[in-house]
Parts: structure tokens; sequence; C-alpha cells
């Protein structure tokens, strides 16, 4: 039993370094292409999600100048 465990954790231990079963991308180099685009393009637009949610990107009302908050 005890050189099952073993066996099993050391799979385990092997397994986890050995990547992943299910690919995260298609084989095809094209849509490959396509997926990684639009996965770097989500990953780039983390910013602009945190900014919104923290109100970042809200005009300053201490600007020494009047900005116009409306659509133009």
């Amino acid at each position: 039993m005890r050189r099952f465990l073993m066996t099993l954790a050391l799979g385990m231990l092997v397994g986890t370094t050995a990547g992943c079963i299910i690919p995260a991308y298609s084989g095809d180099p094209v849509r490959r292409t396509q997926q990684l685009i639009f996965t770097s393009e989500n990953l780039r637009l983390i910013l602009d999600e945190w900014e919104r949610t923290w109100m970042l990107d809200q005009p300053d009302h201490m600007t020494p100048y009047r900005t116009h908050g409306g659509l133009i």
C-alpha cells in the first residue's frame, strides 16, 4: 500500500510539471494566432477595467479648468 501511495504521489508530481492534458489553444496555426491575440487583448484591458471599478477614469473635480462631463 505504501508503494502504491508513493507511486501515486510521484505520478501526480510529474503530471503537474508536464503541462495540461487538454491544450488551451488550437493546433491550427491561424486559429491559434487569433486566440493568442484575443488573450493578449483581454489581458491588456484589465487595467482599464480596474480604473473603471475604482472610478479613476473620471475627471478630477479639483482641476483648475472646467471639464465637460456630458456627451459632445
